[in-house]
């Protein structure tokens, strides 16, 4: 059984919690921290000689070049998470294929090397987007999460119960699902972000071991503005908006380091296997 790690790469005012207050069209004005959270995460992964999948934002990248390859050149694996960090559902397929193929052309630029895993912002994965992935070249996609208590959660209808995280849906694609408890029929978020803001860690702690004892891999996520309690507050938006993004971001940090202290991660490509060629009789 592995551990797997992975870092959604958008700044503070690109999350869709706050869409509603901060336009797209304001982000050039808003004061980037991405850089300073990074250089956090690096440094924490650092001191326990840990690797990571960073899934990172086309807009970011284009912005922080140097911030990029600095992540790829400490021996991290480097990911797409899309240009504009938009819902799949508010896109059309011609503006998805748009909008991934800038993002992985920009990607490979800095990093010189194929970039072969995808994850859909707000994990808002669709059927049809699947082709499109895997015809830019992708080798897995990491967006599914199979529960229902998130509207803005994509859905794979076609894809039934899996005992591994893992599982090919086609030729030579992947699916790398995001982890959860099973609790009788109900299934709990337990991949990271607000839930592991929110549980006492010695709780989300128990859950991980519960998936690692059952399934092949567990897989985590968590975001660089998650460790950074002192970000700009915005006030009007939704009351469950605000919990969602705010809740514990004082505690992320400390949390963060005794999960890197006992369990070992690694990056989602050590787990995709070699490409393999059809061969027709």
């Amino acid at each position: 059984m592995k551990a797997l790690l992975s870092i959604d790469v958008e700044d503070w005012f690109q999350v869709e919690n706050l869409k509603q207050a901060i336009s797209r069209d304001s982000w050039e004005h808003n004061l980037s921290r991405v850089e300073r959270n990074i250089e956090l995460i690096l440094k924490l992964l650092n001191e326990k000689n840990t690797k990571a999948t960073f899934f990172v934002l086309g807009w970011i990248a284009e912005r922080h070049p140097d911030l990029i390859k600095k992540i790829f050149n400490e021996g991290h694996e480097i990911g797409c998470h899309g240009y504009n960090h938009d819902l799949l559902s508010n896109l059309s397929q011609d503006n998805f294929y748009k909008d991934i193929a800038k993002a992985k052309n920009i990607l490979e630029d800095i990093t010189g090397e194929s970039i072969i895993g995808y994850r859909a912002p707000s994990f808002s994965i669709t059927e049809w987007a699947i082709d499109i992935i895997s015809t830019l070249g992708f080798r897995y996609d990491s967006s599914y999460f199979p529960i229902s208590a998130h509207k803005r959660y994509g859905k794979l209808k076609n894809i039934k119960s899996q005992k591994s995280p893992l599982f090919e849906i086609k030729n030579n694609f992947y699916q790398v699902m995001l982890s959860y408890v099973e609790l009788g029929k109900i299934k709990l978020p337990w991949a990271g972000g607000l839930y592991f803001r929110a549980i006492p860690y010695s709780i989300f702690k128990s859950g991980i071991k519960n998936i690692l004892s059952n399934k092949d891999y567990y897989l985590f996520y968590i975001h660089p503005w998650e460790f950074d309690p002192e970000q700009p507050r915005i006030k009007n938006i939704k009351l469950n908006y605000r919990l969602r993004h705010y809740t514990n971001l004082n505690k992320t940090e400390g949390k963060f380091k005794k999960l890197i202290s006992d369990f070992s991660f690694c990056p989602i490509k050590d787990i995709i296997p070699p490409k393999s060629r059809n061969i027709k009789k």
